[in-house]
């Protein structure tokens, strides 16, 4: 009667294939401890050979090493070359992830626009300063007609630059002009009808 993979044990590391799991499985079962680890070390050359790209990696042989034990399930005993991770536990919890939990006035434009501004606010006075906040104003103007798809008024462009700035960005709507934005029409491609040939 055939073994089909489906009824075989699942691989710990798929990416090593069911031929080296095999070959882990039995080198577990070995009694004799010196052959155990002979048998360990060529697993391992052998896991080289299959993911030459690994080799690439700075100190690969211990990544090497750490997969054999996870293969293993922990429960290869050998003379290890390297510290050998240790058996997660039930109770190990990831560590919680600090979230960066800062107001964004207008979600809008984000937290980058925010921290853009507040540099542009820090540059002295000059061409290279009205050129960024220029930059700056338009890609504002930019994010709402995203959002709203509708005439943005350069006005409320430039009130908001002066309240995120706390007034050290002033433009004035008779001398600065914005980009204006249109909405750009996709057009779909449908199945394109064959020619005959005649």
């Amino acid at each position: 009667m055939l073994i089909y993979n489906s009824q075989l044990k699942k691989p710990v590391l798929p990416e090593y294939g069911r031929n080296v799991q095999q070959m882990v499985d039995y080198c577990v079962e070995l009694t004799d401890r010196d052959e155990r680890t002979h048998c360990a070390y060529t697993i391992v050359e052998t896991m080289a050979q299959l993911l030459p790209q690994v080799k690439q990696e700075v100190d690969y042989r211990h990544k090497l090493w750490d997969h054999l034990i996870i293969m293993s399930d922990f429960k290869l005993d050998v003379d290890f070359p390297f510290e050998i991770l240790p058996q997660p536990s039930a109770d190990d919890k990831p560590l919680p992830i600090q979230y960066n939990n800062d107001q964004i006035k207008f979600r809008h434009y984000g937290k980058i626009i925010e921290h853009m501004i507040e540099r542009a606010a820090q540059y002295p006075e000059g061409e290279e300063r009205d050129a960024l906040v220029m930059l700056i104003a338009n890609h504002m103007k930019k994010l709402i007609f995203q959002i709203s798809n509708e005439v943005v008024d350069d006005g409320k462009i430039f009130k908001d630059l002066a309240l995120y700035s706390h007034g050290k960005i002033r433009l004035e709507q008779g001398s600065h002009v914005l980009h204006e934005f249109q909405a750009v029409e996709v057009k779909q491609q449908g199945n394109k009808q064959r020619r005959k040939r005649k």
